[in-house]
């Protein structure tokens, strides 16, 4: 039996798209068409470039956007521990199954025998009969025994090794922690760029994203933290939900959680996490490899259209490319060939609000209102649902059930229209009106709906607010609205 039908319009994306920047896209031109494109959030990836490089690619993205009319975020991505070996003497070897090899955290360089570590510590976290995995599983070692800062090992599966490529231990339990000295200087560029979200790299438990919070604010940023999972201690139940709790949203980082689980483990990991998030309010982006064909190639693949799509239909908030639009080709095209693949997904997305509400418990008066919108717009076939918000708390509860319905966050607050840009089936809209008056603000809701071509005179909307006008405090009113009524009364 098939689901309601949704309302939404036929070109309307509600899935948004997080695109990296990076040399490919450092130019004026090449960003205006990327954004126009459908870039909803742009990410700054502190592993590569100074600080002076992201801070002029995020002036001009801002710019670019201002003179656009586009809402577009920022996210600050702290690179976190480097857990790599050192340089070799000639850049790199070649290593065969068999091989003896060490690696010696008092090496300086490198050579066929043994490497350095730029993670000193790894001598201490690693024991006999140990798997390390190298280079994102390419190269496998089969630790033999540790002595003193040298861990010797015996290669399992060979490979081209070079400089500074990463290490996994299988299982996951490599001791560094997630913020770095580097990780504490970036926090504060992004906190000065204004970042309106910033993801954190292998957390291991919620005090490393309450000590980046803190960190955060005391740097004078407010963007909200997105949890980085790509520990395999991070998906033990117990401490994913420990890092979900101390964090406004998650990403699904799928590269390096692939090599500590093992590849085969990750789709029902991230078909776990995705339905975690929303349960729990919190946003969540999926990561890694997404089109990654596209750093060479005009056109994704068949399987990466298929990835896209069933992370879509599994409910994320966001889709991710890395170095497809960071260093690839064809950066304007992957975000074009992304945002069709997410339309056409979402048009055969069920969306069934009566089952998704069956056993959630509101506890919260700004939370059943939004619920009770929702659920208003979705038996009423409404055109809009219009979110008048502050912190967007409201349209961040509507955004994690699915009525079939746009949802439009309309705030005087920039920094809020920029925080609900990674919200699923949410778009910003500005209203100006400061006033205690009801009519006056609903009117301006209404005439900004209108003059975006969102609605028009005669449909029937449904509109969340907070009384008294003016006052702080949490959304408490629904009200639904015939467009143009009150103009011609």
């Amino acid at each position: 039996m098939f689901s309601h039908q949704n309302n939404r319009a036929p070109q309307q994306r509600t899935t948004k798209i997080v695109a990296t920047l990076g040399p490919a896209t450092s130019d004026r031109d090449t960003l205006d068409r990327m954004l126009r494109a459908g870039v909803d959030v742009v990410r700054v990836n502190f592993s590569h470039g100074t600080a002076e490089d992201h801070l002029r690619r995020v002036a001009i993205v801002r710019e670019v956007a201002r003179e656009a009319g586009l809402t577009v975020g920022i996210m600050a991505d702290l690179q976190g521990p480097k857990i790599r070996i050192g340089k070799f003497k000639d850049g790199r070897i070649t290593l065969e199954a068999g091989d003896p090899f060490v690696l010696d955290a008092a090496c300086p360089l490198g050579d066929q025998q043994r490497v350095g570590l730029d993670y000193k510590e790894l001598p201490q976290d690693v024991k006999p009969g140990d798997v390390l995995l190298l280079d994102d599983g390419r190269i496998t070692f089969d630790v033999a025994r540790v002595v003193g800062q040298a861990v010797h090992c015996v290669v399992r599966h060979g490979g081209v090794l070079s400089n500074n490529k990463g290490i996994n231990r299988l299982g996951g339990g490599l001791t560094a922690q997630a913020l770095t000295s580097k990780d504490m200087d970036d926090i504060r560029v992004a906190a000065g760029m204004k970042a309106d979200y910033l993801a954190v790299s292998f957390p291991k438990t919620g005090k490393d994203m309450a000590l980046a919070r803190e960190l955060l604010h005391a740097a004078g940023g407010h963007g909200m933290l997105i949890a980085k999972i790509e520990r395999a201690e991070a998906v033990d139940a117990k401490t994913f939900q420990d890092i979900l709790d101390a964090t406004d949203g998650i990403m699904v980082a799928r590269g390096d959680l692939a090599v500590e689980v093992g590849d085969a483990s990750v789709p029902a990991l991230q078909k776990r996490m995705i339905r975690a998030a929303r349960e729990n309010n919190k946003l969540v982006i999926t990561a890694t490899q997404m089109m990654e064909s596209m750093i060479a190639a005009p056109v994704p693949t068949r399987a990466e259209v298929s990835d896209v799509a069933n992370a879509v239909l599994d409910g994320t908030d966001a889709v991710m490319l890395s170095a497809e639009t960071a260093s690839g080709k064809y950066p304007v095209h992957t975000v074009e060939a992304m945002s069709r693949v997410c339309v056409e997904a979402e048009k055969s997305a069920q969306v069934a609000l009566d089952r998704d509400f069956l056993d959630r418990v509101f506890t919260r008066i700004d939370q059943s209102i939004a619920m009770a919108a929702l659920f208003t717009a979705y038996h009423l076939k409404v055109k809009a649902v219009a979110a008048l918000t502050h912190s967007g708390s409201t349209a961040l509860w509507m955004s994690r059930l699915d009525c079939g319905v746009p949802i439009y966050a309309l705030t005087s607050e920039a920094s809020t229209r920029y925080r609900v840009s990674l919200f699923r089936g949410v778009y910003p809209l500005t209203v100006g009106y400061q006033g205690h008056d009801r009519d006056l603000l609903l009117e301006e809701a209404e005439e900004v709906l209108v003059k975006h071509g969102v609605v028009e005179d005669g449909d029937v909307i449904v509109v969340s607010f907070g009384e008294p006008i003016g006052a702080s405090g949490g959304t408490n009113t629904m009200k639904i609205v015939k467009v143009g009524e009150h103009r011609r009364a």
